[in-house]
């Protein structure tokens, strides 16, 4: 086997993390979405390959990160749950998400009963109140309801229609706060969607102290000309900051023979620019530590790697920096809540960076515009958008897979 073979793996498979929260705003766990870099996205010729692969591959690729105890959600067709392909991952960690095209034949329930019986917890997935479904209702943990342009009206209608069964109601594709507060009346334990990467901006409210003076640092990370010494100077009179600093230039991806033990030289290593970056995402991450805002910067700092990878190997509108700046700042409304113009005022950023961050109609806002359908795990949508700016598929995979890579080697720093 040649060196440059485990590479062409990682090449050919992506896969997104699309978080689950309770009704608290705590992580869950994770559905995986899955995509083939050879393939037409979301178009798998294979279904039962494709779950394969995240299981051989994909599932080690998007736990490194995850916390303890976390789930991770996986999609199985009909032909991978009945066989032994599910057992292949551990149940205190993986839960069997049974989709919407399998019905429940003697086979599949079998199945079932066999899985439930190894500790696995089974959901169905894309449930809207058709009928047909009611043995894989009573045999289903969480019943995951699609509630995608319903009303409350219609999605009211559904949970009645499920009083009868113990399962767990996971409400998916929740794209705003106001119908993640219809759910949470309703009943449902869970929620998924992207309506907890938008701000929810309640009058009155300010940032508190401590978060203006972080804003304030980020806001002189951001200044051309920081001196060095300066940047030292905010690690060294930070305990905190400093701990996590040696943690992460002692980790294993350095790869150095010999512990670093001295604050100076491990910023002599990584170098100014690579320091900035760090701290910024540091000081992102100590702003606003709830599972929410967490999980929205490992967004912020996976979008910045990527738009900033991108830019090395693609014509874009800035360069690799600012591209870093435009993806990390992209979701800052939503990790403090507040309107992201009044946000800008307080960091400095190029005027067009600030536009295109600020004005959907700006044209080089469709950077953000290809971030949020990378997030939401969209394929098509997402080969619709690179396609539009004649972007191959290929080069979006390969970046999104070292952007993950890399978010998650400095976000284990930043806990």
């Amino acid at each position: 086997m040649s060196e440059k073979e485990p590479e062409k793996l990682y090449d050919k498979i992506f896969v997104a993390r699309q978080p689950i929260f309770s009704e608290e705003m705590k992580v869950w766990g994770y559905e995986l979405l899955f995509r083939h870099g050879e393939t037409q996205a979301a178009s798998f010729a294979d279904g039962d390959q494709a779950t394969t692969q995240v299981i051989a591959d994909g599932f080690t690729l998007a736990s490194r990160g995850m916390r303890k105890g976390t789930k991770a959600l996986v999609n199985f067709p009909r032909n991978v749950l009945v066989g032994d392909a599910p057992y292949v991952l551990p149940p205190e960690r993986c839960v069997v998400e049974i989709l919407e095209t399998v019905l429940p034949e003697t086979d599949v329930m079998e199945a079932c009963r066999a899985l439930k019986k190894r500790g696995y917890i089974l959901a169905l997935d894309d449930f809207v109140g058709q009928p047909g479904f009611e043995p894989l209702c009573e045999m289903a943990d969480i019943i995951k309801v699609d509630i995608l342009h319903k009303t409350p009206v219609e999605v009211m209608d559904i949970v009645r229609g499920l009083r009868g069964y113990k399962a767990s109601l996971l409400a998916e594709k929740v794209e705003n706060l106001d119908m993640f507060t219809v759910c949470k009346r309703l009943g449902f334990a869970y929620f998924q969607g992207y309506f907890f990467s938008k701000p929810e901006i309640i009058p009155g409210r300010k940032l508190s102290s401590s978060q203006t003076t972080k804003i304030k640092l980020l806001k002189e990370l951001n200044e051309p000309d920081t001196e060095h010494d300066r940047l030292v100077e905010i690690i060294q009179t930070d305990l905190s900051i400093s701990y996590r600093l040696l943690q992460y230039i002692n980790s294993a991806s350095f790869g150095l023979r010999s512990r670093i033990e001295s604050i100076q030289r491990a910023v002599n290593m990584l170098g100014r620019q690579n320091l900035r970056q760090w701290l910024q995402v540091i000081i992102l991450s100590d702003i606003n530590s709830t599972d929410k805002a967490q999980e929205l910067v490992r967004i912020s700092v996976r979008r910045g790697r990527f738009l900033q990878l991108l830019a090395a190997d693609w014509p874009t509108p800035f360069g690799p920096d600012s591209m870093f700046l435009l993806g990390f700042f992209s979701v800052l409304d939503a990790i403090l809540d507040q309107y992201m113009d009044q946000l800008l005022e307080e960091i400095s950023l190029a005027p067009d960076i600030k536009a295109a961050l600020t004005d959907p109609r700006n044209p080089n806002a469709v950077w953000c515009e290809l971030l949020a359908e990378l997030d939401r795990g969209n394929w098509g949508r997402l080969e619709v958008k690179a396609a539009a700016m004649g972007m191959p598929m290929e080069l979006v995979d390969r970046v999104s897979i070292e952007a993950e890579t890399w978010a998650e080697e400095v976000m284990s720093a930043a806990v």
